[in-house]
């Protein structure tokens, strides 16, 4: 499965932006995929997940209310709509897919030992 991320670009703080993701293949319908970001001198962090099967959900506290990921099993495409975007924000984007994928309370969900593909990523620059 190879992921293929774009979206980023450059946007003042309290703008928007639309990641997208397009996998050449879906993984299992147990699976799904996940957004993570990398931050310079940081380590990468988990943003946000979503499951196929059911459209299940979860976010990081750092973007919970700002961002929203979404969908489109037709196209193997997930969307990740970034909203009152801030300078904390910035970050290179990857989007990583998951053979399987649950949302239970040990949070493996957001190790990226998860995750069995990854994209290159996507840059993301917030002005103050």
């Amino acid at each position: 499965v190879q992921l293929q991320a774009s979206g980023g670009g450059l946007v003042q703080a309290g703008g928007s932006l639309r990641l997208s993701c397009v996998a050449s293949a879906l993984t299992f319908r147990s699976g799904g995929m996940g957004w993570f970001r990398q931050a310079p001198g940081k380590e990468r962090e988990f943003v946000a997940a979503i499951r196929w099967v059911d459209a299940r959900s979860t976010y990081a506290n750092a973007v919970k209310g700002r961002f929203t990921i979404s969908k489109d099993n037709t196209k193997a495409t997930v969307f990740l709509q970034m909203n009152n975007l801030q300078p904390e924000d910035t970050a290179i984007y990857y989007c990583a897919a998951a053979n399987m994928l649950a949302f239970g309370t040990d949070y493996y969900y957001a190790r990226e030992g998860r995750y069995d593909y990854w994209g290159q990523g996507t840059q993301v620059t917030v002005s103050s």
